[in-house]
């Protein structure tokens, strides 16, 4: 299936139904009355979070979408059908905008939650509805209420617990591939990972969700590269891991790199806990790897994120310290999980 986390739709509440005008006229009843019924309300447009959606390829395809027009009220005062509700399926971790991109409309976090995105219109009265005592037989009715129509925006965010980070060949999805049954493409060249990954980590009878995005290049707030779009699939995490190359020349020039495309990026990247890992520990000499440790060490000094004085070392093809770096995340989840569980760290889902 292929993966889509950008899309814009159209959307209209259905319109009420026109109230009758209508008069009761049967043998035996001299004086019927007015019996026109009242028109039907239109349907709404809500999204929901539904299970077994991970991508809103959906709505790459179809970008209108338009809810149940309310039936016309009739005589002997029945009142018109309400118009369908129409439901957007989409997965959870769906954001919804605004036309200008930027007002949150609603955030749908869990399977389940619903956001009512446009209301139907009300239907119209008829004309029983006028009747009084110095006005016994009206000829008026009221049109249906208008739907709404809006333009809207859905970006998903993916719901992980730890998130990977690092310059692309820095070993992320290769270490995927070892903690967890994803089956990332892994490659001896850059940019092998298009889109985001998920894997399910288990540990100590315990288990995580991992993501794994495409690397970031120095500039990639700018675009360069594949840009820094993916990053929003992290904002929920509860950790990072920063994968640092043990190949590079200067891997805390390289963890800086990275760093600084999450200061730009902003929505509070850089403030989350970080623990920091040079890989591919396997290919690297004893005194090769106390040198990038050292430099790692030096540039991690002073960024406040880092849980740990000492960058672990790791190799995810013989799984040397691989343990250690999955203990270290599980120990923050956990702590962020007490502090702030799941459905308390977010706004309920936003109501016209």
């Amino acid at each position: 299936m292929k993966f889509l986390d950008q899309a814009k739709i159209q959307i209209r509440s259905g319109d009420g139904g026109n109230g009758c005008v209508a008069f009761r006229r049967e043998k035996f009843i001299e004086f019927g009355g007015p019996y026109g019924g009242n028109g039907g309300r239109g349907g709404d447009v809500a999204a929901q979070a539904v299970a077994g959606l991970n991508t809103l390829i959906d709505y790459r395809y179809r970008q209108h979408f338009k809810a149940g027009r309310g039936k016309n009220g009739m005589g002997k005062e029945r009142a018109g059908a309400a118009g369908a509700d129409l439901v957007l399926k989409v997965p959870a971790g769906t954001q919804i905008f605004d036309e200008d991109g930027e007002t949150l409309l609603a955030d749908l976090v869990a399977i389940g939650d619903r956001a009512v995105l446009a209301r139907g219109g009300n239907g119209g009265f008829g004309n029983a509805h006028f009747k009084s005592s110095t006005n016994r037989a009206p000829r008026r009715a009221n049109p249906g209420q208008p739907g709404e129509e809006r333009t809207i925006f859905l970006r998903l965010k993916l719901i992980a617990d730890a998130g990977l980070v690092g310059l692309p060949n820095a070993g992320k999805s290769t270490f995927l591939a070892a903690v967890s049954a994803a089956k990332p493409k892994i490659a001896d060249y850059p940019f092998t990972t298009l889109v985001p990954q998920l894997g399910v980590v288990r540990i100590d009878g315990r288990e995580f969700v991992l993501a794994d995005i495409p690397g970031l290049i120095e500039g990639a707030h700018e675009g360069s590269g594949l840009g820094d779009r993916f990053l929003g699939h992290i904002e929920r995490c509860r950790v990072l891991l920063h994968l640092v190359d043990g190949l590079n020349e200067d891997a805390g020039a390289a963890y800086r790199a990275v760093r600084h495309e999450l200061e730009a990026y902003g929505h509070g990247l850089l403030d989350k806990p970080e623990i920091v890992a040079l890989t591919k520990a396997d290919a690297l000499a004893p005194d090769a790897i106390e040198q990038q440790v050292a430099r790692l060490k030096r540039a991690m000094r002073g960024t406040g994120a880092g849980t740990q004085a000492t960058p672990l070392v790791i190799s995810a093809v013989t799984g040397a310290g691989v343990e250690d770096v999955l203990r270290a995340l599980l120990r923050i989840i956990d702590t962020a999980r007490a502090a702030a569980p799941d459905r308390a760290a977010h706004a309920p889902a936003w109501q016209p």
